[in-house]
C-alpha cells in the first residue's frame, strides 16, 4: 500500500516532537537524579557512606525480635474494641456477616458454592421403591 501524504506528515510531526521533549525529559531525569548541568562544579555527590548506614543481619533479627516482644505485650485494639473471629471455610464471623471488604457479589456468588457444596454433601431423602421396600420387610 501507499504511503498517504498525512501520514508522511504525522510521522514528520511526530519526530520534531521527539526531538523537542527528549531535551526537556533529559533534563527533568538528570534533576531528578541530581546532575544538573547548570550547577556549579564545586558542588559533588556526597558519598554513599555519608548517607546511607550500614547495618548486619543480626543487629536487624534483634530489633525486629525486639519489636515483636513490646508488640506482644501492649494489646493494641481498633477502634470498634471487638475483635471478629471469621470462620475460614464459609468467611462468616460469629454473627454470621461477611466481611466489610468483600464485594455484594463475591458474597453471592460464595453463598450460591456454599449451596452446591451443602446440596453435595446432603444425604438425599429419597423415595423408597418396591425393590428397597421388599428388602428392608425380608431384612425385619
Amino acid at each position: 500500500m501507499a504511503k498517504s501524504l498525512r501520514s508522511k506528515w504525522r510521522r514528520k510531526c511526530r519526530a520534531i516532537k521527539r526531538v523537542r521533549y527528549g531535551a526537556k525529559e533529559l533534563a527533568r531525569l538528570k534533576k531528578t537524579l541530581g546532575i544538573d548541568e547548570n550547577a556549579p562544579v564545586d558542588t559533588e555527590m556526597k558519598e554513599l557512606k555519608d548517607i546511607v548506614t550500614v547495618t548486619d543481619s543480626k543487629s536487624i533479627k534483634e530489633s525486629k525480635n525486639n519489636a515483636n516482644e513490646t508488640s506482644n505485650t501492649e494489646d493494641n485494639k481498633m477502634d470498634d474494641g471487638t475483635a471478629r473471629i471469621y470462620n475460614k471455610k464459609t468467611l462468616l464471623d460469629q454473627y454470621g456477616n461477611y466481611p466489610v471488604w468483600m464485594n455484594r457479589r463475591k458474597i453471592l456468588k460464595h453463598k450460591k458454592g456454599r449451596a452446591k457444596t451443602k446440596k453435595s454433601t446432603l444425604k438425599k431423602d429419597k423415595r423408597l421403591t418396591r425393590k428397597d421396600k421388599k428388602k428392608q420387610r425380608t431384612k425385619a
